[in-house]
């Protein structure tokens, strides 16, 4: 199985994204790429190096949904004569639009976050929306954990590794253990555990960085030999880089709890004091990080939770 890896370029801070060309029937792409004329063009002359068009493409395989990865999903689709796309049912509300739906508001306000933060963050979701056509259920077909996906040559195991997204997925070739593991792997930065209502149950929270620990765990159990990642270079040594990924929450969440004083804080109030800086995107994805800490020091009994009024604050035990 020959896997050919394509530089996307796009207009985000995290830089080009990975795209993966499995070079053989059925001629599939593992994400996309933004919904940009440049990532358009890089993804068309990538294709072409490896003798192929986008018109040869007959199934786009997304590890989730946000627009750096899924953004040209529709357009590719079009193209290539109605190719298959297939992503994992808990990404539905991904795929539309994040922060446009009352559930993404109220996770929020239970943050902490002020209502004027609340619309501007809404309103920068809003440009980045211009980079992602929306794909509706009937344009896609579901990835179901532990399917495979079938080569001429052989197959892809699916992977459910929540933790980013609700719906993140990988692929295992087995014949090899090489991996293809989207944002749950990558070399030089950290994934966000991105906020999200949890996808059985939308007015609660999905519990990102709990989830995201128990996916690290199932791809050390696989043993991988190489990692390609949604950004960056591959990962030859997946030990390595799983040590160093539990040394950082270990950190963060001994920086967290650090936080927490009697008084009590709201998430919102750890992302300001961590992250000072923070602004646009990263405002938000600093929330998500301090939730998503603040949620797995809270279930493993180190801090307490008090509800006031609509919002959660933590409180030393």
């Amino acid at each position: 199985m020959r896997v050919v890896p394509i530089s996307v370029p796009t207009p985000f801070y995290v830089g080009p994204v990975n795209v993966y060309l499995i070079a053989e029937d059925p001629v599939t792409i593992i994400d996309t790429g933004p919904k940009t004329k440049e990532a358009i063009e890089a993804l068309r002359a990538g294709l072409r190096a490896a003798g192929f068009l986008l018109s040869d493409i007959r199934r786009i395989v997304l590890t989730h949904a946000h627009e750096d990865h899924c953004g040209l999903a529709r357009s590719v689709r079009d193209e290539a004569k109605n190719a298959e796309v297939l992503v994992h049912d808990w990404e539905t509300g991904h795929r539309h639009s994040r922060l446009e739906y009352d559930e993404h508001r109220q996770l929020l306000v239970r943050a902490g976050v002020p209502d004027d933060q609340i619309e501007l963050m809404r309103r920068m979701y809003e440009g980045v929306r211009q980079y992602s056509d929306s794909l509706d259920d009937n344009h896609c077909s579901p990835l179901w954990d532990d399917a495979e996906l079938q080569f001429e040559s052989g197959s892809l195991r699916i992977l459910h590794t929540p933790g980013h997204t609700p719906g993140s997925c990988s692929f295992l070739r087995e014949a090899d253990r090489t991996l293809i593991a989207g944002d749950c792997v990558l070399k030089r930065i950290t994934p966000n555990p991105v906020l999200s209502p949890d996808p059985l149950n939308p007015k609660k929270r999905f519990p990102s960085l709990a989830e995201y620990l128990v996916s690290l765990a199932r791809l050390r159990a696989c043993s991988p030999t190489l990692v390609y990642g949604g950004h960056g270079e591959p990962v030859s040594d997946f030990e390595e880089l799983f040590h160093r990924y539990f040394r950082a929450v270990q950190q963060r969440q001994s920086d967290v709890i650090g936080l927490v004083g009697k008084d009590g804080v709201t998430a919102w109030d750890v992302s300001r004091k961590m992250f000072a800086e923070a602004d646009d995107v990263h405002r938000f994805l600093a929330v998500s990080e301090a939730v998503a800490h603040l949620d797995l020091a809270h279930s493993e009994g180190k801090i307490a939770l008090e509800l006031k009024g609509p919002m959660e604050i933590y409180k030393p035990l």
